[in-house]
């Protein structure tokens, strides 16, 4: 609506403008044609000015001639009178406007006598048909305005009613359906990228929905294990009729909460800037006393929270350690601005055909202790950490860790 106004304005006052210079060149142009009738019928006659043909009181009313200074024809109105003496006495030709009326002075050339044709030209046909075109002017601009107005309603209201339908869908489907998608291909138009901005959100949905599945099966499936053997226990007791070991009631519960604290520090996990540990001080906190050979640098950092380091290393050495034959070591190295650890076992490995999915939780087979690699994916992902598992022939995860920054 404003950019139409403005171009309307624009328009009304260029229009104005030129048929205001249209009108006035009209106006001069007449009243030099009536000037030139005029001059072309006086003549010298007995050393006398005179006027051949002028029979028209109509023209005596708007055309005058003066000789030397004398009014020898026309009748010049009292309102108009001092204004016509002064161009009669110029001697020059030239225009002048008084009140509604255009003047028009012409020297006539004539053998020693100073004559002026003057013209006076009624300017209100002009000035009226001046006012009527502005006039039309506003109204078709006004109309213009509102139509242009109307249409852009029209287009946006359409525009966006698309909008709003594809916003309702995508949320619908966010709730209730979130495998659906627009899949409008690649974006032609603006409604081709919001259906491929709908698309990614939609994505991200359904990914958090699968991430809090995800979350849910491996609380299930790390808490089932120590679950079992209490009641296993206590089956065991009732049948049996003695008491509970207390040791085993404790392992299994210091088994449940270290993996409750796991999982919902995986959850959790954010990595702060300027965090940092020393990864062989972790190691050996996740180690225990466990078999485990290590072969790390001297000093190595990773950005890394000390609980976290040891939070995903440990389930690595206790999954190691249920697989190994006799050997697990653990090895790292510096790999450009990031720390590679390679957790390896001289057990049968990973299937090539499963390697993929060994993170996911239930793949993995074996009744051992530990968190399992389903928590170690999610602690690494939470971390900003890359965690694969490889197959060589051999137990083999491989890590790779931020370095830690040098400190300025």
């Amino acid at each position: 609506m404003l950019i139409a106004t403005a171009v309307v304005a624009i328009l009304v006052v260029v229009s104005h403008v030129l048929l205001s210079r249209v009108t006035d060149a009209d106006a001069h142009d007449l009243a030099r044609t009536r000037a030139e009738a005029v001059a072309a019928n006086v003549s010298v006659k007995g050393g006398r000015v005179v006027l051949t043909e002028n029979s028209s009181e109509a023209l005596d009313e708007v055309a005058w001639v003066y000789a030397d200074g004398r009014l020898i024809d026309g009748d010049v109105p009292p309102s108009v009178v001092g204004r016509v003496e002064e161009l009669a006495d110029s001697g020059r030709s030239q225009t002048a406007t008084v009140g509604d009326y255009l003047l028009f002075a012409r020297p006539v050339p004539t053998g020693g006598h100073h004559v002026m044709v003057i013209v006076r030209v009624d300017l209100t046909p002009y000035e009226t048909s001046e006012q009527r075109s502005l006039t039309l002017s506003l109204v078709l601009g006004g109309l213009t305005i509102l139509l242009a107005g109307g249409v852009a309603h029209l287009v946006v209201h359409r525009a966006l009613r698309v909008v709003h339908e594809m916003a309702a869908l995508a949320d619908d489907w966010g709730h209730h359906e979130p495998g659906r998608r627009f899949n409008l291909g690649a974006p032609r138009d603006e409604f081709g990228e919001l259906g491929q901005t709908l698309d990614r959100l939609l994505e991200r949905v359904d990914n958090a929905l699968a991430d809090e599945r995800r979350l849910t099966d491996e609380i299930a499936h790390e808490l089932r294990t120590p679950l079992t053997v209490l009641r296993g226990e206590a089956q065991l007791a009732q049948l049996s009729g003695e008491p509970v070991v207390p040791e085993v009631v404790l392992s299994e519960v210091d088994r449940l909460n270290a993996a409750v604290t796991t999982i919902l520090r995986a959850a959790r996990a954010r990595t702060e800037e300027g965090t940092r540990c020393d990864l062989r001080s972790a190691a050996r906190q996740a180690i225990g006393s466990r078999a485990v050979e290590v072969a790390f640098p001297a000093k190595v950092e990773v950005a890394l929270a000390p609980d976290v380091a040891v939070s995903l290393l440990s389930p690595l050495l206790e999954n190691s350690l249920r697989h190994a034959k006799s050997r697990v070591w653990i090895t790292a190295r510096s790999q450009g601005e990031a720390i590679v650890v390679d957790v390896l076992d001289d057990g049968p490995g990973f299937d090539p055909a499963e390697v993929d999915r060994v993170f996911e939780a239930g793949v993995t087979g074996g009744g051992g202790y530990g968190l399992g690699l389903p928590v170690v994916r999610r602690i690494a992902a939470s971390a900003g950490v890359e965690v694969r598992a490889i197959a060589d022939g051999r137990g083999h995860v491989q890590v790779t860790l931020p370095a830690a920054k040098a400190a300025t």
